[in-house]
């Protein structure tokens, strides 16, 4: 399994080491990381990636989503 391409996002400094980056793992899944602990990392579907991004933006997140 070739090893996955991290990206962090264009808001983060190029030279900052407090990023969080995503990888697409394969089919729908991406994994996530804090590029302070590299070697730490989870998985999640493409869809709730987008929700949760989707919630964020919109401010809409509150307590009956955990």
């Amino acid at each position: 399994m070739p090893e996955p391409v991290w990206v962090k996002s264009s808001y983060s400094e190029a030279s900052g080491n407090a990023c969080v980056e995503v990888a697409v793992s394969g089919g729908d899944t991406v994994a996530i990381r804090d590029s302070v602990f590299p070697a730490r990392s989870f998985t999640t579907s493409r869809a709730a990636l987008g929700a949760l991004v989707a919630s964020m933006r919109t401010r809409t997140l509150d307590d009956q989503h955990h």
